[in-house]
């Protein structure tokens, strides 16, 4: 079955080569029991190594079943251990933190047996070595003796063609290793059994070979009976299966918490390593959420860091259903329909040297202190507030309480709507810088629709002629008048050469609005023209110079035109660090939210991005290389327990799958134990300032982009270690230093 051809073994270290064993020429089959003595150093043990594929050889050729094995790798020696061998070592190599049923129960799991199933074969080898008692016990409590046993039934579990046994009896009283030598001549009937002893005499009696070594060469090979020798074929060999994935989830959580100190240990490495990157990660998002909000923009006037512009994905008018549920929002603090006004100014004079630019809102809305005056009565009295030490607010208080003023519509002048400053509030510049005012709903709307059609492509057909009207230009300017008409218009006398007979009177024009949300059209009929004498006896107070070739309507035509309803609003939220959760509720809703703060530009939180990146890189490369360190000393115990997997028939990749769900699992446990701590400060069971400080910059892909660089660097952390830990034969690594 086994033939050695010419077979040697050396040992390198520091330039030195030493002989294990040289041109050895053995033959081994199937119902032998086979002893080989000698004094110590002689090649024994080492020749078991070779024989049992434990160890290399350098020189002749090793047979199994007739091939040859000088080519094998440690992958096809690490099939040949599970098929063929059965190891009995002299350090017992059992697992210490293992009970005694467990140290037996893993050898049959590693060849793919299920738990389920090999219970009772488990037990009746306990009791074939009298250890029934002692089943549930840590082996690491036994007696040199017991724990031979232990080894012994480990071996037998296998139920391989081989068994080697490295002096078996030597931590054995008299009688037990009798009991020991005779079960292993009774398995020797159908199987090889070879051992090594120093007590030939205690074993004479029951083996059928003797083979005695000095300094590494075969001095005697003995034939002490004779035996049916079967024929060595490969049906000798066990079957077996992988190991399950349940077993292997199975055996890597136990280890991760069968030796609770080195558990503690690596909880402590693991839990340094989170705390760092996530406190790490957390000040970075909150120096970078303060640049964020520092920014600026050119399209917003107010860019306040809890305000998110909204409007519908199908682009129509929000309902007042539509308004509740955004107010209905735990989160939405305030909510302003008129969110034309929010971004532009409104400007007020008194037609002399005083002048005032301010952002509108609804009366409604005023929630503050008046420092002086009143409140409004009428509707074109406001509401003004703004820093204490401005001049105008100030010092001219007085007079420009008791002045009427008129607001400027672009370039023009509306002289027509006199309003009149009757409150005054004083604000802190650090809570506001600009002015702010407050209207009459009937003002206001006046004022936002004007403001309206800046965001209008507005073309007038007249006469067959399609001209461009613009709030900028007074030529084909469309301006409400309450004194003309509804559905009438009121052109000026100069166009009366584009009519029949200069007539325009009860010609058509027809206006086209459109914008991003609409379109409209609406047919009116010329009912007048003016001039320069007539304009006021028809309209009014009217600067003919500001607004000739004007196109005068109503006002309710001019407010279906351009104020048709409520298409965008903003909203302003409790806290800056909730606007894109309460975006996100928002879009789920199936509106369109805008948050203001992620259009700034600042060029320090830019910086402060790239700079996170780099020091995040950085800081994951430290922690890894310090983190493999501490626990690759943590884990210089375990060299023993994965050297004694692979002899057991385990392979590298297992034994790797091993070590990366044991250190996966504390991670874990880890992450789960630091995020629940979170949660609980996070509603307030528990109140750590720095875990919540931490919390209200991290949201959910933060800690996923976090837990999967913690998974990784484990990940990595198990392979290096592995590799390290794998890359020489199995004698070889549980020799060294890991």
């Amino acid at each position: 079955m086994i033939l050695l051809k010419n077979v040697s073994k050396y040992y390198y270290s520091k330039g030195v080569i030493a002989t294990g064993f040289s041109k050895v020429n053995l033959e081994f089959n199937i119902g032998e029991f086979v002893a080989i003595t000698g004094e110590s150093g002689s090649g024994k043990s080492t020749l078991l190594n070779v024989i049992s594929g434990l160890d290399s050889y350098e020189e002749g050729e090793m047979y199994i079943n007739g091939e040859e094995t000088s080519h094998y790798t440690e992958k096809d020696f690490e099939d040949y251990r599970r098929k063929y061998i059965g190891n009995i070592f002299q350090s017992f190599n059992l697992v210490n933190s293992y009970t005694v049923y467990q140290n037996i129960e893993l050898v049959l799991l590693l060849n793919g047996a299920k738990k389920k199933d090999i219970k009772k074969k488990v037990l009746d080898l306990i009791k074939q070595v009298d250890l029934y008692r002692f089943r549930n016990t840590k082996v690491s409590k036994l007696s040199g003796g017991q724990k031979q046993r232990v080894a012994i039934a480990r071996a037998l579990a296998k139920n391989t063609p081989i068994i080697i046994a490295d002096e078996p009896t030597g931590n054995l009283d008299s009688k037990s290793a009798t009991g020991i030598i005779k079960l292993l001549s009774e398995i020797a009937k159908d199987k090889l059994v070879i051992i090594v002893t120093h007590n030939y005499e205690q074993v004479e009696n029951y083996v059928t070979r003797k083979i005695k070594m000095h300094d590494g060469k075969i001095l005697e090979d003995k034939i002490i009976k004779e035996v049916n020798i079967e024929s060595s074929n490969n049906n000798n060999a066990i079957n077996y299966q992988n190991i399950t994935f349940l077993n292997k989830i199975r055996l890597g959580l136990r280890n991760t918490f069968n030796i609770i100190p080195k558990f503690v240990l690596l909880f402590a490495v693991y839990l340094f390593v989170v705390v760092a990157l996530m406190s790490e990660y957390a000040a970075f998002k909150k120096e970078e959420h303060q640049a964020s909000i520092e920014g600026y923009n050119s399209v917003f006037n107010d860019y306040s860091p809890n305000r998110i512009v909204v409007n519908k994905k199908d682009r129509t008018a929000f309902s007042d259903d539509d308004l509740n549920k955004i107010l209905n929002n735990k989160n939405v603090v305030k909510l302003e329909k008129n969110d034309v006004m929010v971004d532009d100014y409104i400007e007020f004079t008194n037609d002399k040297d005083f002048y005032v630019t301010a952002v509108g809102h609804p009366l409604s809305s005023f929630d503050l202190e008046l420092s002086v005056g009143r409140m409004p009565e009428n509707d074109n009295e406001i509401i003004i507030t703004g820093y204490k030490n401005d001049y105008y607010l100030s010092t001219l208080k007085d007079e420009i309480m008791n002045t009427d003023l008129y607001w400027r519509n672009y370039a023009f002048l509306d002289k027509n709507t006199k309003i009149r400053i009757v409150g005054i509030s004083y604000v802190d510049y650090e809570y506001q810088n600009d002015n702010q005012v407050y209207l009459s709903e009937k003002l206001l709307n006046k004022i936002m629709t004007e403001k309206l059609t800046t965001f209008n492509n507005t073309k007038i057909l007249f006469m067959n002629n399609y001209y461009e009207s613009s709030p900028y230009n007074s030529y084909f300017k469309l301006v409400p008048n309450s004194k003309v008409p509804s559905g009438k218009a009121i052109i000026n006398s100069e166009l009366r050469w584009s009519c029949e007979y200069e007539n325009c009177i009860n010609k058509k024009l027809k206006i086209e609005v459109s914008n991003i949300y609409y379109e409209d059209t609406m047919e009116l009929t010329i009912a007048n023209t003016y001039d320069k004498n007539n304009i006021n006896s028809l309209l009014g107070p009217v600067d003919y110079n500001l607004y000739s070739g004007s196109v005068f309507i109503n006002d309710n035509d001019y407010q279906k035109l351009y104020n048709k309803g409520v298409y965008q609003v903003s909203i302003y939220t409790t806290d800056d660090l909730v606007t894109k959760d309460v975006a996100s509720e928002l879009e789920n809703m199936g509106f369109n939210p805008l948050v203001i703060k992620d259009t700034l530009y600042n060029e320090g939180s830019q910086i402060i991005r790239i700079a996170k990146t780099i020091v995040t890189i950085m800081l994951v490369g430290t922690l890894f290389f310090i983190s493999y360190f501490i626990i690759k000393i943590i884990l210089k115990s375990r060299n023993v327990y994965f050297s004694t997997i692979r002899m057991l028939g385990g392979s590298k990749k297992v034994s790797k799958q091993l070590l990366i769900i044991e250190l996966l699992t504390v991670t874990n446990l880890v992450y789960l134990l630091f995020t629940g701590f979170v949660y609980l400060n996070k509603i307030n069971v528990l109140n750590v300032s720095f875990v919540n400080d931490m919390a209200n910059y991290l949201k959910l892909g933060d800690y996923i982009i976090l837990y999967l660089i913690l998974i990784g660097m484990s990940y990595l952390i198990s392979l290096k270690y592995a590799k390290k830990l794998f890359k020489d034969t199995v004698i070889k690594t549980l020799r060294e230093e890991i």
